[in-house]
């Protein structure tokens, strides 16, 4: 084999090597478009009062709601049957390459709200951290809608989102007003 020949085969393969991730990013930018349409393309919805942030949102929690989604474990009129679509073994990357993205930056505005009692909200930072920016197990909380958190928050207490069976307990031991006071807060972070 001549050096020529062998210069040549080397150097085609780290080429086609380093095209592989570029390829396989294209391919979740491109799946991602359909997510896009809802959740914004900047990764701000049009509708943040029902539909989450998802840009930056934590790959752990992504991965679980698009499983959750596909297999039936959460139901919702339009993203369980988008997540059917979605081929397993794209799941994972797809949370990836969202998960990856930069959180979408809030308008300044004034001063958060009071954090409402500890005892109200101590047990969330075991899960969502110090500054509900999320963690392995749980999504990051700030800066979701108020809506939206309320929303699930109410969904968890009276057992009409079943998909994580840790959290109904914590939310049904909070009155309507507690819940109101916390997602007001975790909106304005």
């Amino acid at each position: 084999m001549s050096n020529r020949f062998l210069a040549t085969a080397i150097t085609a393969g780290v080429l086609f090597a380093a095209a592989m991730p570029l390829q396989a990013q294209d391919a979740m930018e491109s799946k991602a478009q359909t997510c896009n349409a809802c959740h914004g393309q900047n990764g701000m919805p049009p509708d943040p009062k029902t539909t989450p942030i998802i840009w930056g949102q934590q790959v752990s929690y992504l991965f679980k709601e698009l499983s959750d989604y596909r297999n039936g474990a959460r139901e919702h009129p339009i993203m369980s049957p988008m997540a059917k679509n979605i081929d397993r073994a794209d799941l994972r990357p797809l949370a990836v390459y969202i998960g990856g993205k930069t959180w979408p930056a809030k308008a300044a505005g004034g001063a958060p709200p009071a954090a409402p009692p500890a005892e109200k909200i101590a047990v969330c930072k075991a899960c969502h951290q110090q500054n509900f920016e999320g963690g392995a197990p749980a999504p990051r909380l700030a800066g979701l809608s108020y809506e939206y958190l309320k929303a699930q928050m109410d969904a968890f207490a009276n057992d009409t989102r079943t998909n994580n069976q840790d959290i109904p307990p914590l939310m049904k031991a909070l009155s309507q007003s507690d819940r109101d006071e916390i997602a007001h807060y975790l909106a304005a972070l």
